[in-house]
């Protein structure tokens, strides 16, 4: 059988999509997630591809139960998401789009650490410029920002893998140990890409400031390649539930209060994240069941939700709830997609998030964990409010606000249509996904118990925001930027940034000077290519680059002699 790794196929066969155009062009880029999906498909299980380079036994593939449900739904949003984009001529944005997916499938069929190292970079890299196409100042930051935590959280699981393989002798992606030093490094680098309470910044700083497509595409793999990794390296960590209920909790209340929809949908994000990451920490086969459905189901509503959003910035140019209202006349496809995102993403019985949450909060319940039980609860209702209610209610309905405009792009009701039919197919028929799944355990959501508990939970919900919205209590849709965890380290450190370099400058200003003065000492005269004068372009002394040159040396045999 020729284990041709599918990641490989779109990776590979993006760059022809720089060179066409046209409908050629449309009809390639959206083969290409097609083919990929049947070479996925005819791969039998277990399949293994192995080179050895360097003294290392490199596992580009390796096909499980676990890595083929990931396979299987980034293959599905990517055909999803470049039928999506055909509104945009930026060929550039499909190009990226087919490239970070394809990265995103060869990070779940890794079957060694560094393989995984080499697609989660190669990821960061390429998703990027989804933010920098939107070719804003504020873009602009904040993709440097995206990149520079991406970039932190390789070289983290960089330098995990090195002393993990030190300690074991290994580098095959399996179950580790959190607790020892690459362990914890490893743990600590997927958290970042989890969006972990304290590490999620760069995603609600950076998402809402992509381009109309590359937030629907950054919604879809990233974090889901964590929860990947996480559960196939950490299952049963017990750290995780805790972590994964402060997910689910805190998003709430600044997603309530957010005016930006796109930031709502963000924080949403984190709250469902929170859920996945619980299932990973009780880790048991129905926990772990419940989580790889749930990401299953996940990316396929929010990306629903995103797109609907993208849509209404797209015919609008706005994108605050304060602005928008009304828009139901005027993108009545697009709001009816949107509320059934919405319904999806609220647990709706028929719908998706029904049949996926459901299992974690089960086997949350079966582990005996009642507190976390009452969290997820609660989290269940916020998230209706913000996502459920508050999506749909803000942007197409509420007070009219007088904009009337086209309906969304064809190309884009298309993929929002296929997304929309998947929430409700798998809402309808749960056992197609759950046939997918890596454990076989026969779990039934639609009993009794799970369909009225949840619907008094969306009517209490429900009535909540009614009351309070009539009550005058409900926090408006004002005009306002709201303050998060990373103000404590973004506004401190731009200070420390800036006084660092200048600093530097101070210190190679002086330095120059005392060449100087050594070199005219000795009847010598240095001389100096006189280039761009900015900060990190100007020719630097000799006697300052041969310091930091043995500063980084000292750094590394340091680093050498202790591990």
């Amino acid at each position: 059988m020729f284990s041709l790794n599918p990641a490989l196929i779109l990776i590979l066969g993006a760059l022809p999509a720089l060179l066409l155009k046209g409908p050629l062009r449309a009809v390639y880029i959206l083969l290409l997630p097609v083919l990929s999906f049947l070479q996925l498909y005819t791969l039998p299980a277990g399949s293994r591809a192995e080179f050895e380079i360097l003294g290392m036994l490199l596992t580009t593939l390796h096909l499980d139960k676990l890595s083929f449900v990931f396979a299987v739904i980034f293959h599905i949003a990517a055909f999803l998401l470049i039928l999506y984009s055909l509104h945009t001529r930026d060929r550039l944005q499909q190009m990226v789009t087919l490239i970070y997916a394809g990265c995103a499938i060869g990070a779940v069929l890794a079957g060694d650490l560094i393989t995984l190292f080499i697609y989660f970079e190669a990821a960061a890299l390429s998703s990027v410029f989804l933010i920098w196409s939107r070719r804003t100042p504020a873009s602009y930051a904040a993709g440097m920002r995206y990149l520079i935590v991406q970039v932190i959280s390789g070289l983290l699981l960089l330098t995990g893998i090195i002393l993990h393989a030190r300690s074991s002798g290994s580098i095959e992606f399996t179950q580790m140990d959190p607790g020892t030093p690459g362990g914890a490094l490893i743990f600590l680098a997927f958290g970042i890409k989890c969006a972990f309470p304290l590490l999620h910044n760069w995603l609600v700083d950076a998402y809402p400031q992509a381009t109309v497509t590359g937030t629907v595409v950054l919604s879809a793999f990233t974090t889901k390649m964590a929860v990947y990794a996480l559960a196939t390296a950490f299952a049963g960590t017990e750290i995780l539930i805790w972590i994964g209920l402060m997910m689910t909790a805190f998003p709430i209340f600044y997603a309530v209060i957010e005016n930006d929809l796109r930031r709502v949908l963000t924080y949403s994000m984190i709250n469902q994240l929170g859920f996945m990451v619980v299932g990973v920490g009780i880790g048991t086969e129905l926990a772990l069941n419940g989580t790889a459905a749930h990401a299953f189901a996940h990316i396929l509503y929010k990306a629903l939700l995103f797109m609907s959003m993208g849509a209404v910035l797209l015919r609008t140019g706005r994108i605050n709830g304060s602005d928008l209202g009304g828009l139901y006349k005027s993108m009545p496809y697009t709001a009816g997609f949107c509320i059934i995102g919405a319904a999806s993403i609220s647990a709706f019985p028929l719908f998706s998030g029904f049949v996926t949450k459901s299992m974690i909060m089960e086997a949350v319940a079966l582990e005996g964990y009642t507190l976390a039980w009452l969290v997820l609860l609660f989290a269940s209702a916020g998230v209706f409010h913000h996502s459920g209610i508050k999506i749909p209610y803000f942007a197409f309905f509420a007070h009219d606000s007088g904009i009337r405009c086209k309906e969304a792009p064809a190309s884009m009701l298309c993929a929002m249509a296929l997304a929309a039919v998947l929430c409700i197919y798998i809402g309808v028929f749960p056992q197609t996904l759950y046939a997918l799944l890596p454990h076989e355990i026969g779990y039934q959501p639609y009993t009794m118990t799970h369909v009225t508990t949840q619907l008094q939970l969306l009517f209490f919900s429900a009535l909540a925001f009614t009351w309070l919205v009539r009550q005058g209590l409900y926090p408006p849709e004002l005009r306002s930027v709201n303050l998060d965890a990373d103000w404590f380290y973004r506004k401190p450190g731009r200070w420390l940034v800036e006084h660092a370099m200048r600093s530097i400058v101070t210190g190679e200003q002086r330095m120059g000077v005392w060449i100087k003065r050594l070199s005219f000492s000795a009847g010598t005269r240095l001389h100096r290519h006189h280039g761009p004068q900015g900060l990190l372009a100007k020719t630097w002394p000799t006697g300052s680059m041969v310091l930091w040159v043995a500063f980084l040396l000292g750094v590394y045999l340091i680093f050498y002699y202790v591990y």
